[in-house]
């Protein structure tokens, strides 16, 4: 197989995972933003206090409560979101192309493989900055519902604790840890795709370059002189040499004897 199209097909597998592993991102987050009815966990700040659900007297029942100070920037979430619908959208697009490509046995143009390259550089940064937002807002939102780690539990088991809001949060962790690794699975392909453009970008390249040196091998190789495709320098006519003309012929004077 051609190095062109093993390069296509290794990036048309890269495009099937992208796609996967976009969904793996889009849809825990939307499940999430469902249950916290369209409020963001990330980056959400509050703390715990005692209150008494059922009245006064001896039949008062104190409990602990999660009281939210602050929801988180619905930006957090959105950005993340949105990075994984359009790895999805532009994964199936190229993916595709990418098919079409092999069926039809060519190649992006370099101007083209050009523009994937910078394309796949941009989302991998865009991606990267994704998955490292997503981190910190489950780690500030675990720190909030385990009480800076004072609680008796941990973020994983925090799911099955009450925390008297009027959101679901029992699967709160299981969504955004799914989410969290599929994004940073989206990052890791986010590169991928860029050294197989890159590559994809060299080869292309390499292809233009070689390809007039290799017409004039095979023309060497089959002993035809290549042609000189140059305009050919017009030669001055050479001017003829004018024929000498023969000396005038002088008639000497007889000399006179006297």
């Amino acid at each position: 197989m051609e190095l062109d199209r093993r390069l296509l097909l290794a990036h048309c597998t890269a495009y099937t995972l992208s796609v996967l592993a976009g969904l793996m991102v889009v849809v825990p987050l939307a499940l999430n933003g469902s249950d916290f009815k369209g409020r963001c966990a990330l980056f959400t700040q509050g703390f715990w206090r005692m209150e008494n659900r059922t009245g006064v007297g001896e039949d008062s029942e104190w409990v602990s409560r999660l009281v939210v100070q602050e929801w988180g920037p619905p930006a957090a979430c959105q950005f993340a979101t949105f990075v994984g619908v359009f790895t999805v959208l532009y994964g199936a697009a190229q993916g595709w192309r990418s098919l079409f490509y092999l069926h039809r046995q060519h190649d992006d143009t370099l101007f083209s493989a050009f523009l994937t390259l910078l394309l796949s550089l941009c989302v991998l940064f865009l991606s990267g900055g994704a998955s490292v937002t997503l981190s910190l807002g489950l780690l500030s939102w675990c720190h909030t519902v385990t009480d800076h780690d004072r609680r008796p539990y941990s973020c994983v088991e925090a799911q099955s604790v009450p925390m008297y809001l009027d959101v679901d949060t029992s699967s709160f962790y299981t969504e955004l840890t799914c989410a969290q690794a599929s994004l940073w699975c989206v990052t890791v392909l986010w590169l991928t795709h860029s050294i197989l453009s890159f590559l994809r970008l060299y080869h292309s390249h390499s292809q233009q370059i070689r390809g007039p040196c290799l017409s004039r091998e095979k023309e060497l190789l089959l002993g035809h002189p290549p042609l000189d495709r140059s305009p050919p320098h017009p030669h001055p006519h050479p001017h003829p040499h004018p024929h000498p003309h023969p000396p005038p012929y002088t008639q000497e004077a007889p000399s006179v004897f006297i």
